[in-house]
């Protein structure tokens, strides 16, 4: 005799393409696809949107989540900097239907250096650190500088630190 499965308590959900919760982030925009809530915060996945000739954020690593992107268009340079584990900076320059994985821990950052828009969909599991971005949105909408401090202290708030501070060794 089978057991039954025991169904999800929240339905299937689908994003129409152009819709979402728009975050600015400055130039930078992303598009909520799954802010956590429907995942029991194991998951949430963005749509980042990056203008041409745009530096990303400050080179960082994340205690607590994974992050993959799967870059939509155009081309998206992740640079890993100079760390103990990695004795000179490198650059992975990912195009149209690449795909990025940086795991706990790894130091990074992006950027669009080319003269095209740039577009990635990036995964966060678990999904807490979606809530640094809705937090930096809120600054921004409130017409707030994000100054490097604030941007700093709030990275921290999501168990994320600037690669420059005391940063992970193997």
């Amino acid at each position: 005799m089978s057991v039954p499965l025991p169904v999800a308590d929240i339905p299937v959900n689908f994003v129409p393409a152009k819709t979402g919760e728009l975050l600015h982030l400055g130039p930078i925009k992303m598009r909520v696809l799954e802010d956590g809530s429907r995942t029991s915060q194991r998951l949430s996945t963005v749509e980042g949107i990056i203008p041409p000739h745009m530096a990303g954020p400050v080179a960082h690593w994340h205690e607590m989540h994974d992050e993959t992107f799967y870059v939509t268009k155009g081309m998206v340079r992740f640079t890993v900097p100079k760390h103990p584990n990695n004795p000179e900076e490198k650059h992975i320059d990912a195009y149209e239907g690449d795909y990025v994985t940086v795991p706990v821990r790894a130091p990074h950052t992006f950027s669009n250096p080319s003269d095209g828009e740039s577009r990635f969909f990036c995964t966060m599991t678990p999904s807490f650190y979606i809530n640094y971005f809705k937090l930096l949105s809120q600054v921004v909408d409130a017409g707030k500088p994000v100054t490097r401090e604030m941007n700093l202290d709030a990275m921290a708030m999501y168990a994320t630190l600037s690669a420059e501070q005391e940063g992970p060794s193997a």
